[in-house]
């Protein structure tokens, strides 16, 4: 009968530290969550299409010397080639420039513009040139006239409708409605379009 009890209770000696963890909770699994998609960030820039926006900008002007802020609004249209734009735009802005010595004042000043540039993904850096209009006071007299204008400026994409950027153009008119001035103008002025 001893050997009998032995040989039914050595088994179940044998087995038990098999069950000494048995009733221990398991540890739980890693849960493993999915990535979250994230919209991709679009290297090229699409810098085609039709905009308008407004500007904010400084002149210096020889021949008479003045200077003084200026601000208005612009529309225009691109073409996007690939690396390449293409574009045109016409501004017109308000200014209050006058000169160092003596009255007068400039009021308006517009511009019509032809741009070429390259499109570096979110940012284009163009080169613009065209015609000019300012129209004034000079020695009590309201006079205009046109000339012309070259320069460069950037623009930044902040998404797909908003842009910012900047632009510094040289100006010429020779003698100006006749008055034998020949001003010479620098602008530069701060941007921001909105897209269509």
């Amino acid at each position: 009968m001893k050997r009998f009890a032995l040989a039914v209770l050595a088994p179940l000696t044998l087995a038990a530290p098999a069950f000494a963890g048995g009733l221990a909770t398991p540890a739980p699994e890693p849960v493993v969550t999915a990535p979250v998609p994230v919209a991709p960030v679009r290297a090229d820039g699409n810098w085609g299409g039709a905009y308008a926006g407004a500007h904010l900008g400084y002149a210096d002007v020889n021949d008479p010397n003045a200077d003084g802020a200026f601000g208005g609004a612009q529309l225009g249209y691109r073409w996007d080639l690939g690396t390449a734009v293409l574009g045109v735009e016409a501004d017109v802005s308000g200014t209050n420039i006058k000169p160092s010595a003596g009255g007068g004042k400039v009021d308006t000043l517009a511009h019509l513009k032809l741009q070429a540039g390259y499109d570096f993904g979110r940012a284009l850096v163009y080169a613009t040139a065209g015609a000019a209009y300012a129209k004034g006071d000079i020695g009590g007299t309201n006079t205009s006239d046109t000339g012309y204008f070259g320069g460069i400026g950037v623009d930044y994409q902040v998404n797909d409708q908003w842009t910012v950027g900047g632009e510094v153009l040289a100006h010429r008119f020779d003698n100006f409605d006749g008055t034998g001035l020949d001003p010479d103008a620098t602008t530069a002025a701060l941007r921001v379009n909105y897209r269509f």
